[in-house]
């Protein structure tokens, strides 16, 4: 079947959600051959994914990851998660974990989906790891975090063990200089399924069609965003060194994007060295450094941006000045420092 499949997407056919459908049980199949696999993911890839096929892609995938149920107090709030997709490759410390930290002591409950570093030094399992909070948890072990906590992480290769099938197709593709559909749909893979979510992607181009992926999925807030580093690139994150690019969508509010600089908030004069990262140690020790409140510098200010992104999509805040106040009581407070240590089950 894979030859038919390649066949369409040569004659620039979008896949219906059916024959997806088929193909998510074919990529999944162990005894299928690897090259057919990457064979067609390269062939998706040049065809350019629709936001419709990335939806059904997602649907599908989700649909074979371990279930996690939620318990019903959670029904009626939202459930936020702030990731990007990586790939800037620009070498940040993890803005997007200390946000999930910060957003998860302002009040939300975060259910962080993520992995180990794969274009970095450290991904937020990493990290997350090295500051001693529970990366591994069971479905059961999430759903108890997220009760007394207000956060869970969940680890991206327990809950999705299918994806072993898919290594030695995407490692050839790796090989082959292709990006494939799995470059976009990390950050959608939750099988928390959250309402509101805040995504970065690492070009300006991918912001709109990942919104519409994101809407088309029934999410109700989200924001994507890609920000500008003027002369060195593009942030999957919110941008405090130049103009960003976001989408997004809300309940009673239909979808809209801009483009807008950051000069209107209190930003210190910086460069993108000064946002620098490293492995999971150092960056562990800048992100306890941030949450007890003693880095006040330019790492800060990028995770304030980016939390009040994140407090304003979990609708904690009515608008990215509020939740940039918010998220500085929060650290100023002691309230960030107090999560993490809750969360690392020290007093």
């Amino acid at each position: 079947m894979f030859d038919e499949w390649i066949g369409q997407l040569r004659s620039g056919n979008e896949l219906s959600s059916e024959t997806i459908g088929a193909i998510v049980s074919a990529l999944l199949n162990e005894e299928v051959a690897a090259e057919l696999k990457a064979d067609f993911l390269i062939a998706l890839a040049v065809k350019e994914e629709t936001p419709s096929e990335l939806a059904s892609f997602v649907r599908a995938l989700r649909d074979r990851s371990i279930p996690l149920a939620l318990p019903g107090a959670f029904a009626n709030r939202q459930l936020l998660d702030v990731c990007g997709t990586g790939g800037d490759r620009l070498g940040t410390f993890n803005i997007s974990t200390t946000v999930a930290l910060v957003c998860a002591a302002a009040g939300a409950l975060v259910v962080k989906h993520g992995n180990r570093a794969v274009t970095s030094k450290s991904g937020s399992a990493d990290v997350l790891e090295r500051l001693g909070i529970g990366i591994d948890l069971t479905p059961a072990e999430v759903a108890v975090s997220l009760e007394k906590h207000g956060f869970a992480f969940l680890f991206a290769p327990r809950f999705h063990p299918a994806f072993r099938a898919l290594a030695s197709a995407r490692k050839l593709c790796a090989e082959r200089g292709q990006r494939t559909l799995f470059n976009f749909i990390g950050p959608l893979m939750n099988p928390a399924r959250p309402t509101a979510q805040l995504v970065g992607v690492a070009r300006p181009e991918w912001v709109v069609p990942m919104a519409h992926v994101l809407q088309a999925l029934g999410l109700n807030r989200a924001m994507v965003v890609s920000g500008e580093v003027e002369g060195e690139g593009t942030l999957d994150e919110l941008s405090t060194l130049g103009i960003n690019t976001v989408a997004e969508f809300y309940q009673k509010r239909g979808f809209h994007s801009s483009s807008w600089s950051p000069s209107n908030f209190p930003l210190q004069p910086a460069t993108l060295k000064d946002l620098a990262g490293g492995d999971a140690a150092e960056n562990a020790t800048i992100i306890v450094s941030l949450l007890r409140g003693q880095d006040r510098g330019p790492r800060r200010d990028a995770v304030l941006l980016n939390a009040a992104a994140g407090l304003y999509v979990a609708g904690l805040a009515d608008s990215l000045v509020e939740g940039w106040d918010l998220a500085r009581e929060t650290l100023e407070s002691g309230k960030a420092d107090a999560k993490l240590k809750q969360l690392q089950g020290t007093p």
